[in-house]
């Protein structure tokens, strides 16, 4: 990046506090490293995600921990207050996206994969998609206050791996590259582990206690695949009028 030059930026938008972590954190690290000015985005604020306390409450302690971790990789987040289990494909939603789009100005896009294991990651998924599109086109009004000026053009869009590397007949969704995190997978545990709330609540309602070895475990399984301790998975949204370079994978074997 040469003197004065502005930063590169990316934006990681998934659906729920530690999906990010999840599924691409170790790529934002390696982007942070390499200059990139980098912004986590949730579409909601995790208010279904506890059995004792109330969405208020539990929504106020997610949102901490969603911020702790982004603070950990020296990102920024924002939260778009979608509710759980209730993100659906509107106007009004592509407008909120939209508008998280243009204020986070991105060149790079990660977010949830069009197939997966919830309809919250699914719609997710479908309204960046549409608000990537949308978001350069200046007749496009979002609404909202104070609203970001139009982008210059579409972003790279990529989707991240479904849950486990399946659809919903459990048969694997082939990656199109895997980025090698092996340097950068400590952090990503790290920010990981920011969402204690999460822990206790997949520990209660799937009996799953395991929340970082299972992180661990499906990293391993993609870095294998190229010969690499640790990986995330993408694959790229290359329909027309997307941008069909691969930036993401150029930018990380500068």
């Amino acid at each position: 990046m040469a003197h004065g030059e502005a930063a590169p930026r990316v934006l990681a938008i998934h659906a729920h506090p530690d999906d990010v972590e999840f599924q691409c954190a170790g790529t934002l690290a390696r982007l942070k490293q390499l200059g990139w000015h980098v912004t986590i985005a949730t579409m909601t604020a995790g208010d279904c995600g506890s059995a004792e306390l109330g969405p208020l409450e539990i929504a106020r302690v997610r949102r901490a921990e969603a911020k702790k971790a982004a603070d950990l990789l020296g990102a920024d987040y924002m939260c778009l207050e979608f509710l759980d289990l209730s993100i659906i494909i509107d106007n009004e939603g592509r407008r909120k996206v939209t508008e998280a789009v243009r204020r986070a100005r991105p060149d790079i896009v990660l977010t949830a994969p069009p197939v997966d294991y919830m309809s919250d990651h699914e719609m997710t998924s479908r309204l960046v998609r549409d608000a990537c599109f949308n978001a350069s086109i200046p007749n496009y009004a979002t609404g909202q206050w104070n609203p970001a000026p139009p982008l210059s053009k579409i972003p790279h869009l990529y989707y991240v791996d479904p849950l486990e590397g399946v659809d919903y007949f459990g048969k694997p969704v082939p990656p199109e590259f895997i980025v090698d995190i092996s340097s950068t997978f400590e952090l990503k545990q790290q920010m990981l582990a920011c969402h204690e709330s999460q822990r206790g609540w997949l520990l209660r309602q799937h009996g799953i206690d395991e929340y970082l070895a299972s992180c661990e475990r499906w990293s391993a399984s993609r870095g294998k695949e190229i010969g690499v301790a640790y990986g995330e998975a993408f694959v790229q949204h290359r329909g027309h009028p997307y941008p069909h370079d691969n930036l993401l994978r150029e930018a990380l074997s500068a």
